[in-house]
């Protein structure tokens, strides 16, 4: 079992910044692929970015590619998602999944059926 715990969610105005962080527990970190998704109110899970285990490869929605950045630290058994110009269509629940232990495929990240854990996710608002 994998566990993992979003944090660093909040209220932010438009324009403004975060960075979500989300510590996984239970198993070798560096055996999985990490991704972040989001669900805005009245919408289905989106995927948002993911990481592949060396943290060399990243992927990314094209609506959030120019302002959001995912890495990771394996040392510290902890992937991040740097949020850039928050916009108000950004206030979702967002959520850390882990995909593993096993080789990744490139085309199936962005799929919420290829990770096998989830966390509780954290609460973005953004202002207007």
């Amino acid at each position: 079992q994998v566990q993992l715990v979003e944090s660093g969610g909040g209220l932010v105005q438009a324009g403004g910044s975060l960075r979500l962080s989300c510590a996984a527990s239970g198993r070798t970190f560096s055996d999985y692929s990490m991704g972040w998704f989001r669900q805005a109110p009245g919408k289905e899970r989106e995927f948002v970015a993911s990481i592949i285990r060396s943290g060399d490869s990243t992927y990314y929605a094209d609506s959030v590619k120019a302002r959001f950045t995912i890495t990771r630290e394996n040392a510290k058994n902890t992937v991040y998602l740097q949020i850039n110009i928050l916009k108000p269509e950004d206030t979702a629940v967002f959520y850390c999944a882990a995909s593993g232990p096993r080789s990744y495929r490139s085309d199936l990240l962005k799929r919420g059926d290829y990770y096998d854990y989830w966390g509780q996710g954290t609460q973005v608002t953004v202002s207007s």
